[in-house]
């Protein structure tokens, strides 16, 4: 089967796996996660079976889901699995929190809360993630008819959460529970915006967009859909062309660009060729802005300059893609990093959901844009190495660094 790359996986009209709103289902095994998947659904996503443990890894599904929108519903293993493979799976289910934007926790009815079911919510209050605590099996608990759904109210730790009774066997509770999961998602909405808000209606910005070996053939990828549409939503245009056809593009303006966005792999020819007076910048640092993490980013990109022969950096990237010959991660960055801070520093390399909880050895983390990821997942990410103390920078201001255009290339965003 030939690969697809995860960031052109998704066509114009969809919506980006980063963008919608993750929910995860968690509980006990037995519980009726996987029944309660398929009922909120309406499709048979997950296998349903009596022996418990059926579930052995999280299963993913974007959708549409009223009255939410669109989503992906990940139904996790069994929090309680045992034996050396148990482990496993109840360390990716664990993982999944990592994401979930709302935590749905499934709970036989019959049976009530238990150590588990508790534990599960103090990982959601520590993660701040609005929960529901469902009562799956209502029915064989004596309850024949579904409540209101449920308004979000703060817990104790002042985490929004609610309480549902529901019965997946028979069906009825279900709508409620969406109803309850789509007041949970609002909770935290938060209006984010790529490079609208950067600009004005009827201003014209240039992107710059590498056609060579290292460039999907035929494709435009997900940061530069994104950034083409958030334009257009603010009444802005949007003009598109390769490093070599930009002298042309800019002479043929009547006057010059409010904004000049680049593919990272190509500051360096960019910068030389835009006039010094227009402002420009990277999709790569766009994305950083728009995940919420390019302060902290921006304080971090300083620590490539103090690398040794002894340092360790990882180099992380939140899709799976078929390496090109030159390929920006595992080529274009270590070569650039080795030039700035002039030694030899090792390299590890990381793709998708992997992303090691624990960075002992490492000195920098030097991470992509996260356009395949959720903010929640990025956020994350950014305080595991907070916590453990290791710097976390952006692959465009790595190469903003390395060129010497740090400070032009942040000036547009108001972050010199």
């Amino acid at each position: 089967m030939a690969h697809v790359d995860e960031h052109t996986m998704a066509g114009l009209n969809e919506t980006p796996s980063g963008e919608r709103v993750h929910i995860g289902f968690f509980g006990v095994r037995n519980a009726g996660k996987s029944s309660l998947v398929n009922a909120v659904t309406g499709q048979n996503l997950a296998v349903v079976s009596d022996t418990p443990g059926t579930t052995t890894d999280p299963v993913r599904k974007a959708m549409e889901l009223l009255p939410v929108g669109p989503v992906v519903i990940v139904d996790t293993p069994g929090i309680d699995d045992t034996g050396e493979l148990g482990e496993l799976r109840v360390e990716k289910a664990r993982r999944a929190m990592d994401s979930a934007d709302v935590a749905v926790l499934v709970v036989d009815g019959t049976q009530g809360l238990g150590a588990v079911d508790e534990q599960l919510i103090d990982e959601f209050r520590k993660r701040e993630v609005p929960y529901a605590v469902v009562l799956n099996k209502a029915d064989l608990a004596g309850e024949q008819t579904a409540s209101a759904p449920a308004v979000p109210e703060p817990d104790e730790a002042g985490v929004k959460h609610v309480k549902v009774s529901v019965s997946a066997l028979e069906g009825w509770g279900i709508n409620e529970l969406k109803e309850s999961i789509a007041a949970l998602a609002g909770t935290q909405t938060v209006e984010r915006r790529v490079v609208g808000d950067l600009v004005d209606a009827g201003d014209m910005v240039v992107l710059v967009i590498p056609t060579d070996s290292a460039a999907p053939k035929g494709r435009i990828i997900l940061p530069q859909q994104q950034v083409i549409r958030d334009l257009l939503e603010a009444g802005a245009s949007a003009c598109a062309t390769s490093v070599e056809c930009l002298p042309a593009m800019l002479s043929a303006l009547s006057e010059p660009p409010r904004l000049v966005i680049t593919d990272s792999q190509a500051f360096k020819p960019v910068a030389e060729i835009v006039p010094a007076d227009v402002p420009m910048t990277s999709f790569s640092i766009l994305m950083a802005r728009y995940k919420g993490t390019l302060e902290a980013q921006m304080q971090a990109v300083n620590a490539l300059e103090n690398l040794t022969d002894k340092s360790n950096v990882l180099i992380s990237e939140g899709c799976t893609h078929h390496r090109q010959c030159d390929d920006i991660g595992t080529k274009k960055l270590p070569r650039l990093i080795k030039q700035m801070c002039k030694a030899e520093p090792t390299f590890s390399f990381t793709s998708g959901r992997e992303f090691p909880q624990s960075l002992e050895g490492y000195d920098v983390v030097v991470h992509c844009g996260g356009c395949m990821l959720n903010a929640r997942e990025m956020e994350h990410r950014m305080q595991v190495a907070a916590e453990q103390g290791v710097p976390f920078t952006n692959y465009g201001m790595a190469i903003a660094k390395a060129h010497g255009i740090l400070e032009r290339s942040l000036a547009p965003l108001n972050q010199e």
